[in-house]
């Protein structure tokens, strides 16, 4: 049975069609934004992603250790290397200390005369100061300055014990050089940054200047006082 025509002669299909259309543009448009809002999301978490990423490891590792890691010195003076670090870098209580131990394949001369170049390359400047060493030192000890950091460089033989001979204490000598004896060859490198406002070679040092502190209130007689005494008149 053929439907009736509509008020204009034609049929009610091209209105459908129209619905139909309507909701395919409808349906492309949510799939659009869902896209777009896709890519966003992905943008945000890896625009948050990569500076936390940098953020966690300037953290997790100090750049003062990259600085010494970047010193142009020969491989022979790197053999093996070991970092410790203690306290704050914010200084909160105690301020940030960096040392570094480093074997070296030469002797300490020639090892100090090869970091002392390349941390002068660096920008560190020799740092005459009192108490560098704070005690004396064996081996070859200086001080370096640059920026808000001190360092301080000791240069020395490694301490080695020898090995038992012939069940003999470690004490008595080998009558030859052995593989042991041998593999202690070379030196021993200690460096040590601190933050300088922590470093207590940077304050002034109180003075003994006696024109600062005044007389002896107690001066100490050099003679008896009562070894000559004016006699009273009779």
């Amino acid at each position: 049975m053929r439907r009736a025509a509509g008020p204009g002669g034609a049929d009610d299909d091209p209105p459908a069609e129209g619905g139909a259309r309507s909701e395919l543009r409808r349906q492309t448009r949510e799939k659009n934004r869902l896209r777009l809002g896709v890519l966003v999301l992905v943008s945000v978490v890896l625009l948050g992603a990569i500076p936390l990423f940098f953020g966690l490891r300037t953290l997790s590792r100090d750049p003062v250790f990259d600085s010494l890691d970047d010193l142009d010195v020969p491989s022979w003076a790197t053999v093996r290397t070991v970092d410790d670090v203690s306290g704050s870098r914010w200084c909160l209580l105690d301020c940030r200390l960096r040392e570094r131990t480093v074997t070296s394949e030469r002797p300490p001369e020639e090892t100090a005369q090869a970091y002392e170049a390349a941390l002068a390359r660096d920008g560190w400047q020799r740092w005459q100061v009192a108490r560098c060493p704070e005690k004396e030192e064996k081996g070859t000890y200086t001080c370096w300055r640059r920026d808000e950091l001190t360092l301080d460089l000791w240069v020395r033989e490694p301490t080695c014990v020898p090995p038992p001979v012939e069940g003999e204490p470690a004490a008595v000598p080998a009558p030859a050089p052995s593989a042991a004896a041998q593999e202690c060859a070379g030196s021993l490198v200690s460096v040590k940054v601190r933050n300088a406002i922590d470093d207590e070679r940077t304050r002034p040092q109180p003075s003994t200047d006696p024109s600062l502190t005044g007389e002896d209130p107690y001066p100490t007689l050099s003679e008896d006082p009562l070894g000559e005494l004016t006699p009273s008149p009779s």
